[in-house]
């Protein structure tokens, strides 16, 4: 029921069983790779196993997720695309349209503009704002888990219950980590997203990798955030751009702590 696949991790031949990660192109691209080159969408199947979210899976299933969307995105880039976005949407809330537990990676031929803003960023000042903010989380009293990659709840986090994930060193590009890294950045992906939903039950939720474009020499840190879906945008937001989190992160990040 999928377009032909184009990468696999497992073993078989391609479209048939065996396999324990497979990617195939996404039937409803918002980027085409036609003509004139504009990008790559891509569907990134995490597991056969239809009742297991990335939390459930193994921490070396869980890790062999990432590494594809690390080595497709290194792919699309190899040939000349900008930028790769790999993303997590789980449940309908999130954007999710299926619900086989999937991944999928979004490259394009543009730098996009939150992506041009968080590098002016990181460039006005001339600090690692990643590092930064670890720091200052841990100020704050707002720290998840520092174990290997850190997780903690961002001091401006404009939901309730965001929790950021970074490797205190590492690259600006998540697209050359190494096995290693995305071992250790997945071990703290899981353990975040077990304590969420022993927190919040099941609930909806999208995990966004912020990474630097292709030959972009600029200052910059890769990290991820993992956002619940636990309400919607009001007409305060809407009207003023100013987000609006009734839960302080200090006291999600002791709950999440805690559970």
């Amino acid at each position: 029921m999928t377009p032909p696949e184009v990468a696999r991790f497992g073993a078989g031949a391609p479209d048939t069983p065996g396999w324990q990660v497979r990617v195939v192109p996404n039937l409803y691209p918002i980027v085409d790779g036609g003509p004139d080159g504009l990008g790559a969408h891509e569907v990134i199947v995490c597991s056969p196993a239809h009742g297991k979210q990335l939390d459930a899976l193994s921490l070396d299933d869980a890790t062999a997720v990432f590494v594809m969307m690390r080595d497709r995105a290194a792919h699309h880039l190899d040939t000349g695309l900008v930028y790769a976005a790999p993303f997590v949407n789980s449940g309908r809330p999130s954007g999710a349209s299926i619900e086989h537990p999937h991944a999928q990676l979004v490259a394009c031929s543009f730098v996009p503009p939150l992506v041009d803003t968080l590098l002016a960023r990181f460039a006005s000042t001339g600090r690692d704002l990643v590092a930064d903010n670890i720091d200052l989380a841990a100020d704050r009293d707002c720290l998840v888990r520092k174990a290997g990659a850190v997780s903690w709840c961002p001091p401006g986090g404009s939901t309730p219950y965001v929790v950021r994930i970074a490797l205190p060193a590492t690259g600006a590009c998540f697209d050359r980590s190494s096995d290693a890294d995305v071992e250790q950045f997945t071990e703290s992906l899981q353990d975040a997203l077990t304590r969420l939903h022993a927190t919040l039950g099941d609930f909806a939720y999208n995990v966004v990798v912020h990474t630097a474009p292709r030959d972009d020499h600029r200052l910059f840190h890769w990290w991820a955030d993992v956002v619940p879906r636990l309400g919607v945008y009001g007409g305060f937001e809407l009207a003023t751009g100013v987000w609006v989190n009734p839960v302080a992160p200090e006291i999600a990040a002791a709950t999440l702590r805690d559970a």
